[in-house]
């Protein structure tokens, strides 16, 4: 059996279909008590059904990182390499909505990207600075190897999910997702530069250097 036969039989159960579109939909992380609610079954069922979505690819679990007391939640989000498939919005849908906003605004890709950037920044999850900026990498499907070095961290994306696009254009799509670190990095004692090569071949790199200081 492929994987997309897997994918398939594991959505064929009507509850399980349900928890993977809440999911889908959310566009964000989602916690095994707001599933159980969604389906009015009990924390073992619900995470049965999570197993499932999981073994099959079609979602990703993670444990919740926490900077205040308490066991942390299992959390789980759509696997990148799942979207665009089985009624879920792909990376380019996304990208769509990315380039709508530049021409609405009449601003530039890396404008935008800054601004989405900043609103990531902004959310309450406090990550580092190069650990955030490795989990938006991760969620957006760029599959990043990261290394760790005494001032530096270089993540070397394994690959461009908007590679079709990123090789006719890629200064309207490199111009974004280095906006879209600077974003993120904003207010930070940290310097972040992007690194493009091939699209089709990957192995753009996002190099970040931190201050002597804060080392």
């Amino acid at each position: 059996m492929n994987e997309l036969q897997i994918q398939a039989k594991a959505l064929g159960d009507p509850t399980r279909f349900k928890i993977y579109r809440y999911i889908v939909d959310s566009n964000r992380d989602v916690n095994v008590a707001e599933l159980t609610k969604l389906v009015g079954f009990n924390h073992n069922a619900v995470r049965q059904h999570l197993n499932l979505l999981v073994s099959a690819g079609l979602v990703i679990e993670e444990l919740e990182l926490r900077t205040q007391p308490g066991r942390p939640r299992l959390l789980y989000r759509l696997s990148p390499e799942a979207e665009g498939s089985f009624e879920s919005r792909g990376p380019y849908s996304w990208l769509a909505g990315v380039l709508a906003r530049a021409l609405a605004d009449k601003k530039a890709t890396r404008e935008i990207g800054i601004e989405l950037g900043k609103e990531v920044s902004e959310q309450e999850i406090e990550y580092d600075i190069a650990d955030r900026i490795e989990v938006e990498m991760i969620k957006k499907g760029f599959k990043p190897e990261r290394t760790d070095k005494r001032t530096a961290v270089d993540i070397k994306m394994e690959r461009c999910p908007f590679a079709e696009v990123a090789k006719d254009l890629p200064e309207l799509i490199c111009q974004f997702h280095l906006g879209y670190v600077e974003g993120m990095a904003e207010g930070e004692d940290i310097s972040v530069q992007l690194v493009p090569k091939d699209p089709t071949k990957a192995g753009c790199r996002i190099i970040m250097e931190r201050s002597k200081a804060s080392v």
